[in-house]
């Protein structure tokens, strides 16, 4: 956590945080032209950012691109504002309103202490990831998204697909591709989520979620007990609501 404190106690590296929020999978030339600072100087301020978890990078080519990494943040609150703020604050936080402007690709990370081996079964097993995603009550299970897994090599990396359904709008865009890799290091394991197949035309529903599902994966395989994560009931209802119209006008 004093990592993170530290990073965004400088106001360079919060500007360099809007701007990946305003576009994010940045190269290092692209984000100096948007500093009044030296090339140096930006990569010093990235590292820290790096260091803290807040910002990942990811080759696509000779390129080195820089992602805005959300989850870092989202512990933080977890750690402090929600025992304040009610079983709600996770679902409702204004972090929310930090990941909007969809691009082509996410990528969150998450450190976890654990083996790669149960965090493998963790996000492998349908079971073990109801205990800390959020899940639709019984008889709409299956019904609010389909996933399908296309590749998986365990206990490194894991790629699936998801076709979500829980609204007309969301069931209106394509499948997308999660990519999971597992990285161990010492006794602790780096959990990189990558999100993609998305447009900018997509609601965030899609992949706004993965912080909080991210930190209550990491509390349920570090304390045993997730941050129970609920769908919204009026979320719920309105799904209902429209299914039944839908029904009644076929």
């Amino acid at each position: 956590m004093d990592e993170v404190f530290r990073a965004l106690a400088d106001p360079t590296r919060r500007s360099l945080l809007d701007e990946l929020f305003k576009a994010d999978g940045q190269s290092l030339t692209t984000l100096e032209k948007r500093l009044p600072m030296t090339r140096f100087g930006v990569m010093k301020h990235l590292r820290v950012l790096e260091e803290a978890g807040l910002v990942v990078t990811k080759r696509r080519g000779r390129e080195k691109l820089h992602f805005l990494n959300p989850v870092p943040i989202r512990l933080v609150h977890d750690r402090w504002v929600s025992k304040y703020a009610g079983p709600w604050a996770a679902a409702l936080s204004e972090l929310k309103t930090n990941l909007e402007g969809a691009t082509m690709e996410k990528v969150f990370e998450v450190w976890i202490r654990t083996t790669p081996e149960r965090l493998w079964e963790a996000i492998a097993d349908s079971e073990i990831r109801k205990q800390y995603s959020f899940n639709p009550p019984p008889d709409l299970e299956g019904e609010f998204a389909t996933s399908e897994t296309v590749e998986e090599e365990p206990p490194r990396r894991l790629v699936q697909t998801l076709k979500a359904l829980w609204s007309p709008e969301v069931a209106s865009y394509p499948a997308t591709t999660i990519t999971y890799e597992i990285e161990p290091r010492g006794d602790m394991c780096q959990l990189r989520v990558t999100h993609s197949g998305l447009t900018e035309s997509m609601s965030d529903e899609i992949w706004g979620g993965w912080p909080m599902i991210l930190s209550s994966l990491k509390s349920l395989l570090e304390t045993g007990e997730s941050l129970n994560l609920q769908i919204p009931q009026e979320a719920i209802d309105q799904w209902r609501a429209e299914k039944g119209a839908a029904g009644t006008a076929a």
